[in-house]
């Protein structure tokens, strides 16, 4: 499936902002999360601050920009102990705050010849490999690095030249033909037309999204898969992306996770939940997404099983494919 939407947003004129501007707002946010180690907290007291605070920590998602590269130093995380495991209450309070910052983002669509760029890692028996891709906006174009070899002779294959592929009219035949996959323009203003509430919203998505459900799994449990699959997107409209953070503290027994580190070693937040038995789709054990802290970009996912480790190195919105950001 090719699905995408707006983890950023999309305003490539935006100039990003140094340590200077972003130091007072990380702070903030610091003190708001180590809050929760306070047994008296009292919830709706901390909720009003948490939601004033969010306001600051909005201003550094919205002047991020379109591109998102992100160092492998551990200088935009708040000073730890090591990871932490937030409460309960601490946790949602945590996900409404990361809710009302990205809910400021720009959902401004890239233009339908643009691409969409993202440089992703995965771990096969613990090694990575690393990959590029570029795919039209229109569904009409893709691209790849290393490039995919063809069947038959492959003396003269270069992995290392640029592959790109172009195609028919994706969004004119699954129009005709009813085929299932949608282009990246198209699955972006499927998200848009969501709604905020994240009730309303997973309710949506279990409905018209494509991968099924399996017999014997809770709606946790399918809410938590289909999480997984949108995150694979880059690009989520800022709705949805507030609505997957609210949807996170209606998941029994999820977790908000501080001073931990993503698959790339890049300091992160994490929201974890654990199955201590298989479930129906065959998932055991910690199940973790990781957050770049203060913008709340998704930078991967990790699971016990070691059958789903990832991790976005960078992303965003280019004009040719073979360009990055």
């Amino acid at each position: 499936m090719n699905e995408l939407s707006a983890l950023r947003g999309l305003r490539a004129d935006a100039p990003l902002p140094d340590a200077d501007e972003l130091a007072a707002p990380r702070a903030r946010l610091t003190a708001v999360l180590r809050q929760e180690t306070r047994p008296e907290r009292v919830a709706h007291a901390r909720r009003r601050t948490l939601l004033v605070g969010a306001a600051t920590a909005g201003a550094l998602a919205v002047t991020t920009g379109i591109v998102a590269t992100l160092p492998d130093d551990s200088t935009r995380a708040p000073a730890s102990k090591g990871p932490q495991v937030l409460s309960a209450g601490a946790s949602a309070d945590a996900l409404e705050l990361a809710a009302a910052t990205v809910e400021q983002h720009d959902g401004t669509e890239p233009g339908p010849k643009q691409w969409v760029y993202e440089k992703s890692t995965v771990f096969v028996q613990g090694e990575p490999q690393s990959s590029e891709e570029w795919t039209r906006w229109d569904g009409t174009g893709h691209a790849n690095l290393p490039g995919i070899p063809p069947s038959g002779d492959i003396s003269d294959f270069d992995p290392d030249q640029l592959q790109v592929w172009y195609g028919p009219n994706q969004e004119e035949k699954r129009k005709k033909e009813g085929y299932d996959d949608r282009s990246q323009r198209q699955f972006y203003r499927f998200l848009a037309t969501l709604p905020s509430d994240p009730g309303r919203m997973m309710k949506r998505i279990r409905e018209e999204h494509a991968i099924g459900s399996i017999e014997g799994e809770t709606r946790a449990q399918r809410d938590w898969r289909e999480i997984s699959v949108l995150y694979r997107s880059v690009l989520i409209p800022p709705n949805v992306q507030a609505g997957l953070f609210r949807a996170f503290a209606k998941i029994p027994g999820a977790r908000v996770t501080t001073g931990v580190k993503d698959p790339l070693g890049r300091a992160a937040i994490g929201v974890r939940v654990s199955y201590a038995e298989k479930t129906p789709s065959g998932w055991q054990g910690r199940q973790e997404f990781f957050f770049e802290p203060g913008s709340y970009a998704y930078l991967g996912e990790s699971r016990d099983d070691g059958e789903m480790v990832s991790a976005r190195a960078a992303w965003g919105v280019v004009d040719k494919p073979g360009a990055r950001p």
